[in-house]
């Protein structure tokens, strides 16, 4: 697993299959970012079987047989629309150009599971909702820095067990190596990839609608800059914002493109979650200058004070729940009102930003 690259970040888990062999065939169209082999790694050790793969580079399609083997290369999407064998579809592609793609793979009878973010304007969210309604199809959404981060998942099992009380505030810092000679074209227009925003923080506020049980939100103010990167006009390389949920619970967070390059692992991600009878911490990548192990997890409550390593412990239960609920059309891993509502605070905190460089 890559580990000081990002975009390329794809963990791996012990498999834990809840479908039989070939009871679950999917296929990955749009490889544009590295994030499809992380998608792509849960959904097989959940017990999917990916049947095609499909790109416009056949370099890249070529790249992924060599990780994924037995997968057949598509001459193209309709190939893999006609087969009925097909359940779901998996896309990385340049962020604008997901909501098209997910609209496709719906008006094909298949379900769609995407890279983060998901969509890039309110326009894209609103056809993505009568899609969703006129299909009956899911456009689900890998928000990654939860649902494939232990820590994360076993934070939330705490909360859910009452660790902390109620939970009433979550704040998030959300930083990333930006290795921009690695990086496409399109990553640095922000036509394409939507703004910081609306990128990295899809993941942050989505992480406060699940820990604070929020349902809506009020973006309060939000901010971007360009501190240090003139040569990209286009890339915010700084962003933060300040939400209100509708139970009273608050969120801050900040993301940005200043990760060092002596830090182990491309991002020191944490997440703050402050309840009305405890705190927790949660160190996803790596424990600064102690040790460079992943997941690490510091509560605080009535109890007294606590440390986990729980890297290699928890798994990834999103992946298999997801199959579950489109073979069973239940709601499990997470409900499409919830992977909706992340992505319209996040396109909505980045039409209100403020550009304060």
């Amino acid at each position: 697993m890559q580990k000081s690259d990002g975009m390329n970040y794809a963990p791996k888990g012990k498999p834990r299959p809840v479908a039989g062999p070939g009871e679950f065939a999917i296929a990955a169209i749009a490889l544009d970012h590295g994030h499809i082999y992380g998608m792509c790694n849960g959904l097989v050790e959940a017990g999917a079987v990916i049947k095609y793969v499909y790109d416009r580079d056949v370099k890249k399609m070529e790249a992924f047989c060599e990780v994924f083997s037995g997968t057949k290369m598509a001459l193209n999407e309709e190939e893999i629309f006609m087969d009925s064998e097909v359940k779901l579809v998996a896309g990385a592609a340049v962020t604008s150009e997901r909501c098209a793609l997910g609209l496709r793979v719906l008006n094909a009878g298949k379900d769609y599971f995407t890279d983060k973010a998901p969509l890039t304007t309110l326009g894209q969210l609103e056809m993505a909702k009568a899609g969703v309604k006129e299909t009956g199809k899911k456009y689900m959404v890998y928000y990654s820095e939860r649902i494939h981060v232990e820590s994360a998942v076993y934070a939330g099992d705490l909360v859910k067990d009452g660790a902390i009380g109620k939970v009433i505030q979550v704040m998030g810092m959300g930083p990333h190596r930006l290795g921009a000679l690695k990086r496409p074209d399109w990553f640095f227009k922000k036509e394409n990839y939507g703004g910081i925003l609306c990128d990295i923080g899809s993941h942050q506020i989505e992480q406060f609608l699940f820990y604070a049980d929020v349902k809506d939100a009020a973006i309060v103010r939000s901010q971007i800059a360009n501190y240090n990167h003139p040569e990209y006009p286009e890339l915010d390389d700084f962003g933060d914002a300040v939400l209100v949920g509708d139970n009273g619970a608050t969120q801050y967070f900040r993301v940005d493109w200043f990760t060092p390059d002596g830090l182990s692992t491309w991002g020191d991600g944490r997440t703050f979650l402050l309840g009305t009878e405890g705190y927790i911490e949660i160190r996803k990548y790596v424990d600064v200058a102690r040790e460079k192990t992943s997941n690490h997890i510091y509560l605080v409550n009535q109890d007294g004070e606590q440390h986990f390593c729980v890297d290699g412990k928890v798994g990834y239960p999103y992946f298999g729940q997801l199959i579950l609920d489109c073979l069973n059309r239940t709601e499990n891993a997470m409900t499409q009102e919830h992977a909706f509502k992340a992505a319209e605070l996040c396109v909505k905190a980045q039409m209100q930003a403020v550009k304060i460089k």
